[in-house]
């Protein structure tokens, strides 16, 4: 067989390939298993305990329960698939909860009640069990500009109870801070504030960190504000003997400027590499962004074109490099307007819609932001948590039936594809595939044996790499 292209030719250009495709591969190395949270509760520092996240876990089950005391009823409200097939006199409901409850899984899902009645039990759970996945203990927006003393004496007091909620296991699996922001007029507060939370926390806990801590440095819109974060880490770290590299941030994306700078260039990427690895999720402001866009505060939603256009741009230029994003919140909380325990039908009917309103503010913001791709999301009250979880469970369990047959086919296709090298042809797809599974499982949208229905062994998705399922298939033959 003849060649035009001399071997030693051919070898020199495909070598001189190789280091620019190696480049690439470590610049975009994939979306990353990791667990990420559905949402990021932000509280003001001044109200942080020890038990927080338990508490505010008892609220939000507490206003499910009050405003939607079963299934039905939170169908109705917002619409979910399968609600004008459902009762609506109280007894027929009452039964038909008896009646699903008395079912099979398998019985129940041939049921057109099937879908709302697992999202209600599952939110239910939910909030009983873990109702906050990651919390942030705010110096900023939450909490305010005070006096110097004040805020001193609230990030060792807020770091105290940190400590404490540690060694009673009552804080949420994530958990972190929000400091002020390093611009010129803010730098020296927020510096001073991470310095006495840390020397407090780390003094109290004799140098341990909670699992998943993670200091959030907010407004963000050139690089050295990020390295001299950096910097400071390393500071810290050296002081209180921490491992190199231990201390990890995010940023926010809240400013036309992170989006565009002054030559016109997305500088997204370049704010994540002045983190040096410790980087790790870019969360966005919804307030912030809209109100440097000229938004005024009526128009100022989750949902804005101006959102999806940020979105849109930060999606595109961190697609692939590992970065975890998250959405903003939703401004509009679901409190009834009328207090106290004697009121009035009116009032009651009042506080109900209220709510329900709020309610269905909140959970069309979330799916909006599930539809785009962005599975976190910020949340400021407990009550917002129900909505939360119905959106997030909606989106995965409506979603179970096509994207299990889209991986079943996946993994018999690709077990038997070529290996080229180290790498297979298509395992960036089937780990996408495969993070939708290990998402809604992180979540509690599916049970373990839901996502064993893909064809997986428990073993091979607790690998969380598509990579690794398919070499450890490929070795057995």
């Amino acid at each position: 067989m003849n060649f035009s292209i001399p071997d030693n030719e051919k070898e020199t250009l495909l070598s001189s390939l190789k280091i620019a495709n190696l480049t690439f591969q470590q610049n975009y190395p994939g979306d990353k298993p990791d667990r990420q949270p559905v949402h990021t509760v932000y509280g003001g520092a001044n109200l942080f305990k020890s038990d927080t996240c338990i508490k505010m876990g008892h609220v939000a089950l507490k206003s499910l329960q009050t405003y939607a005391p079963n299934f039905v009823i939170l169908a109705d409200v917002l619409q979910l698939n399968g609600f004008l097939d459902l009762p609506s006199s109280d007894k027929k409901i009452e039964k038909l909860v008896k009646k699903m409850d008395r079912m099979s899984e398998k019985e129940r899902r041939a049921d057109p009640a099937w879908l709302p009645y697992s999202i209600y039990n599952k939110i239910s759970k939910k909030l009983k069990s873990e109702a906050v996945e990651d919390f942030r203990i705010d110096f900023e927006d939450g909490f305010g500009n005070r006096p110097d003393e004040e805020e001193d004496a609230t990030a060792m007091n807020a770091a105290n109870e940190l400590a404490k909620g540690m060694k009673n296991k009552t804080i949420s699996p994530f958990i972190g801070i929000r400091i002020k922001p390093f611009t010129e007029d803010l730098k020296t507060r927020g510096v001073r504030t991470l310095d006495i939370f840390l020397t407090t926390l780390l003094e109290k806990t004799k140098g341990k960190l909670p699992e998943n801590f993670v200091v959030m440095l907010p407004k963000v819109t050139i690089p050295e504000q990020v390295i001299t974060l950096v910097r400071l880490f390393e500071i810290i770290e050296k002081k209180n003997n921490l491992a190199p590299g231990t201390l990890k941030m995010e940023t926010m994306v809240e400013a036309t400027q992170i989006i565009m700078d002054e030559e016109g260039r997305n500088p997204l990427m370049r704010i994540i590499r002045a983190g040096e690895g410790r980087l790790i999720a870019a969360h966005f402001g919804t307030y912030d962004y809209t109100a440097s866009c000229g938004i005024t505060a009526k128009y100022q939603t989750m949902d804005h074109p101006v959102c999806d256009f940020a979105h849109h741009m930060t999606k595109v230029a961190l697609g692939g490099t590992g970065i975890f994003l998250s959405d903003g919140a939703t401004n509009v909380m679901p409190v009834a307007p009328n207090r106290g325990e004697k009121l009035s039908k009116e009032k009651l009917k009042e506080n109900m819609e209220s709510v329900h309103n709020a309610w269905r503010i909140g959970y069309s913001h979330t799916m909006h932001s599930l539809i785009n791709g962005f599975y976190q999301g910020w949340d400021l009250n407990p009550a917002q948590l129900p909505m939360r979880y119905a959106a997030t469970y909606n989106f995965f369990l409506s979603s179970y039936d096509d994207a299990l047959f889209r991986l079943k086919t996946f993994v018999e296709r690709a077990a038997i594809s070529t290996l080229t090298g180290d790498i297979f042809d298509d395992a960036a797809t089937g780990q996408g595939l495969l993070n939708f599974f290990l998402k809604a499982l992180n979540c509690g949208a599916i049970t373990e044996k839901e996502a064993l229905a893909t064809g997986l062994t428990l073993d091979e998705i607790r690998s969380r790499s598509f990579y690794k399922i398919l070499q450890g298939r490929r070795g057995k033959k």
